[in-house]
């Protein structure tokens, strides 16, 4: 979970003077190229040690148990599943084991030039294997199994042994697959949604995004009745089909791509959230923290040797065109008046390049239609807003009040453009148009929000209270330094609820935190959030070297303070404890920063000076007895409960048979339990949330924009956590009588007022 949260200004120049005055050692011209492939990784080891050793809040010590952890991380990470290197390549790697530091200090790259040509070898010889297992068919009545723990599995001895992996592994994946060919038929082709999903993998991606393995569409033929044996030839052929995609991706990965997996076995030493940026991944986190890029505004993913368009992102220039459509093919693109280039068979982060440009360039696109006609369409590149990193809100009735729900993905900010959009600016304004709505109570939902800007945090927590502080920050060897919101002008005073989850981390949990010491709202969610409380800093690498004519070094990001809570609380590791626990399904799994290797440790500073809010505290406390008992008593959300310790149960079996009779009876017993929680995901609330006018004006006009908030709006018709907010918003409220329609006392007050 890697999230950012700014430096303040005044410590990044801070930090910066302590680089600048050190580094003069790599301020020199790169005079040859000739060798620019180890002249760079040189150069970025030196960089990325010495910036992280003099920026990062608390450095580990470079020595052989630092050696280990990298070694350890790295291998794991090139092969995870084991099934490429030997026995004998692993124990001629560990005679390194120890001998990493001293290689990062000397610049050496023996190591990884080692690991890497015996991985691109591996791969190659793989290939072969799952080609020639798959070409005969597999006798699933012998009575063997696998087991996927890989963890635990030794590496193979030999090549028999690792072709025999290979082939129990390939054995279980058609077996998983011919099991639900089978099942699907034998239900006479009618598709459930989950079936589907089984034998189904949506995915797709922005302009910037890694490559991904294509949709694999479900035909109305493969609900026909047909023998066991051409099931079986499907399954395998669909099987080779995936490899070859895998592996055509695992090609479009070069040595860089590789050296930035070594890189960051390094740098996760000294922290999760310390990670190298190379420039393409750079790229990418930078319009992840905007939400917006410069470029054509489409979502591309591989297709063989082609690049697909899946999605045309709404109101970008290729929608506003018309004339790019979803499933066309890019053939060619050119810039401008120059010649188009073929990029049939480039990889997609290189198609991505050439078609992403400045705005107000011209792009021509050789396109291939879905009708099978080519066209060549001229598009002029602009920004690009990504709607799903922007704050949106709903507006519900219930009891005869109405409220909001605001939903934040991220916290949000472009650094390049102060002009630009900001979760802090987003929230205030969309609390000013529900208080147009003239809601009773307002719902903010950071659910699976991982964080981000530090300022918009103090923008939105001080859009509840009236001014004060809202989080400590401390710097190594320095005193914590206070940030406040001092704008005694509060925009919303009325009922509050947070809802956040074991997903909800950093800057979440900032805001979390201070609107639960101010006893402002009430903190609704898992049993505690996921526990960041590290503040890291993104340092462009290029700024150090001087007319590099190696290219574009890439960012580091470094943890370079902690932040805590302004009662003096850390919430590293523990997180926020919700003033209502809700069970959820992932409840019992480990998932926090609490669960990952060398996450820094927990720890306290003194309080900030602080008042509590008082302007509910005649029915805050009853508010959260009252959901606590609704909890208890909710059948469904015992059912939850019981879901999440099946699940917990489940992610512990490893051992598969691979005799078909037994792995489908296995399969049944599973689908049978399965069965009992079915109720989980059709759940329905009685609730119907619709748009505010502004937006309901712009999905008259735009179809993308109102097929996507009726997807919003239908999932939260089935959420049970919104319904249970809404329950605390009920109990919030200081009414004669709710059910009954009756005014709320504050509303009430008013009139009386405006009357007299």
């Amino acid at each position: 979970m890697n999230t950012i949260i700014s430096l303040m200004k005044r410590n990044y120049k801070i930090l910066l003077a302590v680089v600048f005055l050190s580094v003069t050692l790599f301020a020199f011209k790169i005079k040859s190229a000739s060798e620019a492939d180890p002249d760079k990784d040189k150069l970025l080891l030196e960089l990325l040690t010495f910036v992280i050793e003099k920026g990062h809040y608390s450095p580990a010590a470079i020595d052989d148990n630092f050696s280990k952890g990298v070694y350890k991380d790295y291998i794991q990470a090139l092969d995870p599943s084991k099934r490429f290197f030997l026995q004998s390549d692993i124990d001629e790697f560990s005679k390194y084991e120890l001998e990493l530091d001293d290689e990062l200090m000397n610049k050496d790259l023996t190591f990884f030039a080692l690991t890497y040509d015996r991985l691109m070898q591996r791969m190659k010889e793989s290939q072969g294997l799952y080609k020639e297992i798959l070409k005969t068919p597999f006798d699933y009545s012998i009575d063997e199994s696998f087991n996927t723990d890989y963890e635990k599995a030794p590496y193979a001895k030999s090549s028999a042994e690792l072709k025999e992996r290979w082939r129990k592994q390939l054995k279980l994946t058609t077996l998983s697959s011919l099991t639900d060919r089978l099942k699907i038929q034998e239900n006479k082709g009618k598709l459930s949604k989950e079936e589907t999903d089984l034998i189904s993998n949506p995915l797709h991606e922005e302009e910037n995004a890694a490559p991904v393995e294509p949709k694999k569409e479900v035909s109305k033929e493969d609900a026909k009745p047909k023998s066991f044996e051409v099931l079986e030839k499907e399954t395998r052929e669909s099987t080779v089909k995936s490899l070859d995609e895998y592996f055509g991706f695992m090609k479009d990965l070069d040595r860089n791509d590789w050296f930035s997996v070594y890189i960051n076995s390094i740098t996760a030493r000294f922290d999760p959230h310390t990670n190298y940026f190379a420039p393409e991944e750079k790229e990418r986190f930078d319009v992840s923290m905007s939400g917006t890029l410069e470029g054509i505004g489409a979502r591309l993913q591989k297709k063989n040797d082609y690049t697909e368009i899946s999605e045309l992102i709404s109101g970008g220039p290729a929608w506003r065109g018309k004339e790019l459509e979803a499933g066309d093919l890019v053939l060619k693109v050119a810039q401008g008046d120059d010649q188009p280039v073929d990029v049939v068979g480039m990889r997609l982060d290189d198609v991505v390049k050439k078609i992403k440009g400045p705005k107000g360039t011209e792009v021509r696109l050789t396109i291939k239609k879905v009708d099978g006609t080519i066209k060549v369409i001229s598009i002029i590149r602009d920004v690009v807003e990504i709607e799903e990193t922007y704050a949106k809100s709903s507006i519900v009735n219930k009891n005869g009040l109405k409220y909001g729900v605001i939903y934040l993905p991220k916290f949000y900010i472009n650094f390049e453009n102060k002009d630009g959009r900001d979760a802090g600016k987003d929230i205030a304004l969309e609390v000013e148009r529900l208080k147009q709505a003239k809601v009773d109570g307002i719902v903010l939902d950071v659910r699976d929000d991982g964080g981000g800007s530090l300022s918009t945090v103090v923008d939105i927590a001080g859009l509840f209270i009236e001014q004060g502080p809202i989080v400590q920050i401390k710097s190594a060897g320095r005193k914590k330094e206070v940030l406040y919101d001092r704008d005694k002008k509060i925009e919303w005073d009325g009922p509050l609820v947070i809802m956040v989850n074991s997903f909800s981390a950093s800057a979440s949990e900032i805001l979390a935190a201070a609107i639960q010491d101010y006893k402002r709202g009430v903190i609704i969610g898992s049993k505690q959030t996921y526990g960041k409380g590290t503040v890291q800093n993104v340092i462009d690498l290029n700024q150090f070297v001087r007319s590099n004519e190696l290219g574009d070094l890439g960012a580091l990001k470094t943890t370079t303070q902690k932040f805590y809570r302004i009662n003096g609380g850390s919430t590293q590791l523990e997180g926020v404890s919700s003033d209502v626990v809700m069970p959820d399904r992932y409840s019992y799994l480990k998932m926090g920063e609490r669960d990952v290797e060398n996450a820094m440790p927990w720890d306290k500073i003194d309080a900030a000076e602080y008042n509590v809010w008082n302007n509910n505290s005649s029915n805050f406390s009853k508010a959260i007895l009252h959901s606590k008992e609704r909890i208890a008593a909710n059948p469904q959300f015992k059912l939850i409960d019981e879901n999440a310790k099946w699940i917990d149960a489940r992610s512990k079996e490893n051992e598969y048979s691979l005799n078909i009779d037994k792995f489908r009876k296995a399969q049944a017993a599973i689908e049978e339990k399965a069965k009992k929680f079915k109720p989980v995901f059709d759940y329905k609330n009685d609730l119907k949330f619709t748009s505010l006018p502004y937006e309901v004006e712009q999905m008259s006009k735009d179809n993308v924009l109102k097929e996507k908030r009726d997807r919003w709006h239908e999932s939260l018709s089935k959420d049970i956590y919104i319904e249970e907010a809404l329950n605390v918003l009920d109990d919030l409220q200081t009414r004669v009588n709710l059910k009954n329609n009756a005014i709320p006392a504050n509303k009430l007050k008013k009139e009386k007022l405006a009357k007299s």
